[in-house]
């Protein structure tokens, strides 16, 4: 039975085990039909609006590029400036507004919170593509899809995050779906962007296994999964508390002498100078596997919510 059909998709906190495995077992059915049929008519006449109020490139485009490669059509608002918000529009009259000329919605905004103050008023499916410092939902999907795709499983596994966990959505909507698996969780950063207390709590409440530290050197040698994050400078007030932490950490290939062979090394992207370029062509380095997995997962969203899925 698809669970997903007619819901929005806000946070990760909606999701269970089962439903988790069920979405990615859609993705990875997707991705290989797209690789042998080129393009699917799931969504064929179908129309997805996509609203960015902030900056954004795989985001956007994966879930454009989803929408076409089903069949479907695209309408989007880029940044504020170009919509009715400028003019004072509330959220909750755009979405009434945005719902009239579209079958699903995809949003991103700089407020916490925000897509989900837009949804109660939308008559259509609504996609959270990152509220703030809040979640971006589907990011943890394609993340998750990612892991179990290199690692073959996620029960198990032992998965650092690393840098900006403070203010890191991707890292709060990855954490609140690893919280369903039987996993060890590993928090490295400096001090000052140490992941919020309420999060520590509430993962020791669900019974995972939690370290924090700042030294990278000896936390990369129990790794399976290393989760990249840039130092978010857009998100800091004060630009002298930015440089105190911007630079604290640098994956390369001599650090790499130290993890696992088989470690796996993703990056929500984009990235600044945190993982060496060096390291690109190497074994571990999975974020551009990653980047292209948002299209399937995003492929397998759509098709679900929409009530368009149709087992092969």
């Amino acid at each position: 039975m698809n669970r997903f059909n007619g819901y929005h998709i806000l946070s990760t906190d909606s999701f269970d085990k089962k439903s988790l495995l069920f979405l990615l077992d859609i993705s990875q059915e997707l991705k290989e039909r797209l690789k042998s049929e080129g393009s699917l008519s799931l969504l064929k006449g179908k129309i997805l609006a996509t609203l960015f109020f902030e900056p954004s490139t795989r985001t956007r485009l994966s879930f454009e590029t989803a929408m076409i490669r089903l069949g479907g059509q695209v309408i989007t608002v880029e940044q504020g400036d170009s919509s009715s918000i400028k003019k004072g529009e509330s959220l909750e009259d755009m979405s009434r507004v945005v719902s009239a000329y579209c079958d699903t919605i995809v949003m991103r905004h700089p407020e916490p919170y925000s897509v989900r103050k837009f949804s109660t008023n939308a008559s259509v499916p609504v996609i959270n593509a990152g509220d703030g410092t809040n979640q971006h939902p589907t990011q943890s999907l394609l993340d998750l899809f990612t892991i179990r795709s290199e690692k073959t499983k996620i029960d198990g596994l032992s998965i650092g995050f690393l840098g900006d966990l403070k203010n890191g959505r991707t890292v709060h909507s990855l954490i609140h779906i690893l919280k369903k698996f039987d996993v060890t969780l590993t928090f490295i950063s400096h001090n000052n962007l140490k992941l919020p207390e309420t999060y520590i709590k509430n993962l020791t409440e669900n019974g995972i296994k939690i370290k924090e530290t700042e030294n990278l050197e000896e936390a990369i040698k129990e790794l399976d999964v290393l989760y990249v994050t840039r130092v978010q400078k857009e998100r800091f007030t004060d630009e002298s508390e930015y440089l105190k932490v911007k630079d604290k950490y640098h994956i390369n290939n001599k650090l790499l002498t130290q993890a696992k062979k088989d470690l796996c090394i993703l990056h929500p992207l984009p990235r600044l100078d945190e993982i060496s370029t060096e390291v690109d062509t190497g074994p571990n380095a999975k974020y551009f596997n990653q980047a292209q997995n948002g299209l399937y997962i995003r492929m397998a969203i759509l098709s679900l919510i929409l009530g368009k899925y149709k087992k092969n």
